[in-house]
Parts: structure tokens; sequence; C-alpha cells
């Protein structure tokens, strides 16, 4: 499956309360980036503060690293983190059509969600959490309505993978395109994951807390917007929820 990345600590515990929370303990110690899993979690949350189901047997991840560029810049990291897991999905399980990515966090498997993205800032630091149903998925009772239905790798694709293996897997597909991102910028990530798109050229729903828009997903733009074309013309979404 290759080597670990050079530059990144690797740092996996067996049991956690919070893979962010612990980055948050480590930031003040790191010289670098690093990634952090535990086999377990008994305090995740998802955005929003939403709990994250997390048994023993997925994948509960955090990667922190030093914070550059502008805001906008760690915005676009989920791009770079989405492209990330959906190469390595495709190195541990060999099914690349299975895959797809929904804007803005969030990897599709057979149209289910297997796996979800959550960007923080930590003083100098980024903190991107990553929760993967590797072997579990949550019951539809256990997420909100209209929501995608969660999957399992396992279930989806038959193929069991070890959450460490994963995170080799993940770490040095996320390693590639963070340097394409420094080296050349958003536009060939940009380009890569509207190649993946799910749901592109078709009506979708944008939920905030405030209001909802309905409109076909034509583009993500250059700075990483949800671009609907609405009965009002063209709107860019900057953060919302997507509905199917």
């Amino acid at each position: 499956m290759g080597e670990w990345p050079k530059g990144y600590t690797r740092h996996v515990f067996d049991t956690l309360d919070s893979t962010l929370s612990e980055a948050a303990r480590m930031a003040p110690t790191l010289a670098g980036p690093a990634w952090l899993l535990a086999h377990e979690q008994t305090a995740a949350r998802g955005r929003r503060g939403r709990a994250w189901s997390t048994p023993r047997g997925n994948f509960a991840g955090t990667l922190i690293m030093p914070r550059t560029g502008s805001p906008a810049d760690a915005a676009l990291r989920s791009f770079v983190t989405s492209l990330a897991l959906y190469d390595a999905f495709v190195a541990t399980t060999g099914q690349a059509d299975a895959f797809a990515l929904k804007w803005p966090n969030d990897v599709l498997l057979n149209g289910g969600k297997v796996a979800g993205i959550l960007l923080e800032s930590l003083g100098n630091h980024l903190v991107i959490g990553i929760g993967v149903n590797l072997a579990h998925a949550p019951t539809p009772d256990q997420v909100e309505a209209r929501a995608v239905t969660p999957i399992s790798l396992l279930q989806g694709t038959g193929v069991a993978v070890e959450a460490e293996t994963f995170l080799n897997a993940l770490a040095r597909a996320f390693a590639q395109y963070e340097t394409q991102f420094l080296t050349y910028g958003f536009a060939p990530i940009r380009t890569a994951w509207l190649a993946r798109a799910a749901r592109i050229g078709e009506v979708v729903t944008a939920r905030t807390m405030r209001d909802e828009t309905v409109g076909v997903f034509e583009d993500v733009d250059g700075q990483g917007n949800l671009i609907l074309k609405t009965a009002k013309g063209r709107v860019a979404i900057t953060a919302a929820d997507i509905y199917f």
C-alpha cells in the first residue's frame, strides 16, 4: 500500500473522547502536521455539534496542521480532503464507480453517506475531522429528516477495511493533493472534485439556518461556492446542507 508520507506524524489511540479534542490538547506540542486515529470515540461530534456515531471498527480520524494562507484557503481543504477520501476508498476497495463527492464535505457510496468531514480553526492550526463508516452505519432514526441515508463501506462494497489500513491510504492521498494545492492553487483541485461530484446537473435544495434555495447544481466556483441555477438566476451558496 506504499509508505507513510514524509513530514506527517501518526498517532493511534485505542479509545479517546474525540480525536478533535485530542488534537486541541496536542496542538501546543506539534511541530508539523499530525494524523490522529482512535479505534473508538466516546464523545464524538459532527457538523454544528451533531453527534457522530463512531463504534469500534469505523474510522475516526483527525488531521491537525499549521494554518497557512487565508481563512478562505483553509476552507478549501474540504475539497482536498474529499479527494483524498475518494482515492483512499478506491485504493482499498478497487471500486471507483461506487463513490461520489457531495458538496461541501461528504462522500457517498452507492448514493448513501459513507464519510463526512468537519473543518475547525484552532489558533494557528487547522483541524480536519474525518469520520468513515467502515464497518457500521448509523440507523435511519439516528439521522435528521431528509438527510442522505448512511451506509457502511462493508455493506456497500463487501470489502472489510481496517481503520489503520484506511488511515495509511488516506494520509498518502492527502499529502499528494495538499502538495498540488500549495503548488498550483485551487483550480486543479476544483476540476478533479467536479469530475467526481454527485448530482451535478440535477435539482438540489440548499438549506441554511434561515432559508432554503432550490436549483440545478451547475458548478463550484473558484472560491468553493456551490452554484445553483434558480428561477431568479444563478446563486452562489457559501455554506449550507444539501438535500437531494
